[in-house]
C-alpha cells in the first residue's frame, strides 16, 4: 500500500491552522477525513483531489472543503500555496499546493461547471460526488475565458475566490466556499434568481458546482461547492467612491441616488423570485428580542453604551408597536463595500451569502428589507468617518444628510414606497447596527468605535 511521508495529519492541521478562512482561530485542528473528489488533468500530469474534512477542535463540528493539487516538481511562483513537501513511496517526491492557488488545480473546477460534467471520489458517489451545472435565462453569462491565467484574491476571509482571464471570452470569477453547510448557499440561489429574471445589479452567472457528501452526524448532505460569474475589471466598489467623495468634500448625492434605486430593484427581484411572509406578531416579537438580546451583549462590552439603556429599549418599544411590512429574502450583509461601480451599467451588487458564520437557516430566512436599507444608511455614516480618520480630511457638515437623503429618494422613486414612512423600524435597525459596530470597533480598531457612538448618539437623541 502506498504511503507519504510525512503523512496527512501531520502537515495538514499546522497548515489548515494558518489559513484566514479557519474558523477556529487560535486552536489545534482536529481533523477527520469524511469525503473527497477526484478530478482529472487533461495533460495527465497533476493529481487534482478535494479533500473534505471535518474538524472537531471547537464546540460544534466544522466541515472545510480543501483542493489539493500534486506535482512532481516544485513550480516557480507557487511558493506561497505550498501545503507541504513529502515523498510517495511508490512515485517519489511529491509537491503538494493548494489547489485554488494552482492554475491546473483551479482551472479543473472552473471546467467542471463550465461543460456541466461530474466527479466522484475513488471510493464511488458514497464519499463524495459534484455536478456542473450552468446558470440559464436572460442574465447567464456566455462562454467564458478560454485562457489559461489565473489569479487567487487576496483578503478574503471564509471563502476562496479565483480569478480567470485571457485573451478571449469574459473574465471569470469563482468562489470556492470553504466552510461547508448542507442546503442551497443563498449567495447562489440568489444571483441565480435575480440573473433568470433578467436583472443587471448582479454580476451575470456562469454557473454553479453542486455536491454531496457525507454527513460527519450520518446520512448525506448536499449543497454548493463553488460558484462562478461574470469578473468586472477595472472597477471601484461604492467604499472607495464614497470616501473619496467625503475626502473631497465632493457630493455623492448623485451616486446615492443611484445606489438607492438598484438596492430597491433588486429588493423587487427577490420579492417576486422567493415566498414573502406578512409580518405576524409572533415573527415581530420575535426579531425584537433578537434586537434586544444583542443590545444587551453589546451593553455589557461596551461600557460607554449603559447611558443608552433605557433610549435603546425604549425605540425597540416603538418599533414592536409599529405597523410591520412584509418580509422576504434580502441581502442580509449590505454595506458599500458590496456594490461596484461598473461604467455603462451602474450599481451592480455582491454576496448575496450574508454574514458566512451564522447558520444558514437563518441567513435564508425571510427578514425586513428596511435591515439593507439600514446597512447601507449606516454605511454612508462610515464613510465620512473612515475620511475623517484616513485622511485627517474635513468632512462637509452636510455630506452624510444629504448623502443619506439622496440614496432613501432614490430607493423610494424605484420601490414606490419609502423607507422613512417606517421610521421606527428603520430607525430600531439602525441601532442595532450601531451597536452591533460599536462592538466590533471595541476589539478590532479602538480607534474607530467613535463613529458608531456618535451615531448611537444622534439615534437616540
Amino acid at each position: 500500500m502506498a504511503t507519504l511521508t510525512p503523512s496527512f495529519p501531520q502537515f495538514l492541521p499546522g497548515w489548515l491552522a494558518r489559513q484566514r478562512w479557519y474558523t477556529a482561530q487560535g486552536r489545534t485542528p482536529q481533523l477527520r477525513r469524511v469525503g473527497g473528489l477526484r478530478y482529472q488533468d487533461p495533460a495527465g500530469e497533476v493529481g487534482i483531489e478535494t479533500w473534505l474534512l471535518v474538524d472537531e477542535a471547537g464546540p460544534h463540528p466544522v466541515l472545510y472543503q480543501v483542493p489539493l493539487t500534486y506535482r512532481g516538481a516544485p513550480v516557480e511562483g507557487l511558493e506561497h500555496a505550498l501545503v507541504a513537501e513529502a515523498e510517495h513511496s511508490e512515485l517519489g517526491p511529491r509537491w503538494i499546493y493548494d489547489g485554488c492557488h494552482d492554475p491546473v488545480g483551479a482551472r479543473a473546477i472552473l471546467d467542471t461547471v463550465r461543460t456541466e460534467t461530474e466527479v466522484v471520489a475513488d471510493g464511488g458517489a458514497q464519499y463524495g460526488a459534484a455536478t456542473g451545472r450552468r446558470a440559464t435565462g436572460p442574465g447567464a453569462l456566455g462562454e467564458p475565458t478560454v485562457g489559461q491565467r489565473s489569479r487567487v484574491l487576496s483578503g478574503e476571509q471564509s471563502n476562496t475566490s479565483i480569478i480567470f482571464e485571457g485573451d478571449d471570452g469574459a473574465p471569470v470569477i469563482c468562489k470556492i466556499f470553504r466552510v461547508l453547510a448542507g442546503g442551497e448557499n443563498p449567495d447562489v440561489v440568489v444571483q441565480l434568481a435575480l440573473a433568470e429574471a433578467g436583472s443587471s445589479h448582479v454580476p451575470a452567472p456562469l454557473g454553479a458546482l453542486h455536491g454531496r457528501w457525507p454527513d460527519p452526524a450520518g446520512g448525506t448532505q448536499e449543497g454548493h461547492l463553488a460558484f462562478a460569474q461574470e469578473f468586472l475589471p477595472g472597477v471601484e466598489d461604492a467604499w472607495r467612491v464614497a470616501v473619496r467623495a467625503a475626502r473631497d468634500g465632493a457630493p455623492f448625492t448623485r451616486e446615492a441616488a443611484g445606489l438607492g434605486a438598484a438596492v430597491a430593484s433588486v429588493h423587487q427581484g427577490l420579492a417576486n423570485a422567493f415566498p414573502t411572509h406578512a409580518s405576524t406578531t409572533a415573527s415581530s416579537t420575535a426579531l425584537r428580542e433578537t434586537w434586544e438580546r444583542r443590545a444587551r451583549a453589546a451593553m455589557q462590552e461596551v461600557p460607554e453604551l449603559d447611558r443608552y439603556v433605557e433610549a435603546v429599549t425604549a425605540a425597540y418599544a416603538r418599533a414592536g408597536a409599529a405597523s410591520w411590512p412584509r418580509q422576504q429574502r434580502i441581502h442580509g450583509d449590505l454595506h458599500l463595500g458590496q456594490v461596484l461601480d461598473a461604467p455603462g451599467r451602474g450599481w451592480v451588487l455582491l454576496d448575496f451569502e450574508g454574514e458566512p458564520l451564522r447558520p444558514l437557516a437563518e441567513r435564508t430566512a425571510p427578514d425586513l428589507a428596511l435591515r439593507d436599507v439600514a446597512g447601507m444608511l449606516r454605511s454612508l455614516d462610515y464613510a465620512a468617518g473612515a475620511a475623517l480618520r484616513e485622511y485627517d480630511a474635513r468632512v462637509p457638515e452636510d455630506w452624510v444628510p444629504a448623502a443619506r437623503t439622496a440614496f432613501l429618494d432614490g430607493y423610494a422613486r424605484e420601490a414606490g414606497a419609502d423607507p422613512r414612512e417606517q421610521a421606527e423600524l428603520l430607525a430600531a435597525l439602525e441601532i442595532d447596527k450601531a451597536l452591533y459596530e460599536a462592538v466590533y470597533e471595541t476589539r478590532h480598531r479602538p480607534a474607530w468605535r467613535q463613529i458608531p457612538l456618535d451615531a448611537l448618539a444622534r439615534l437616540l437623541a
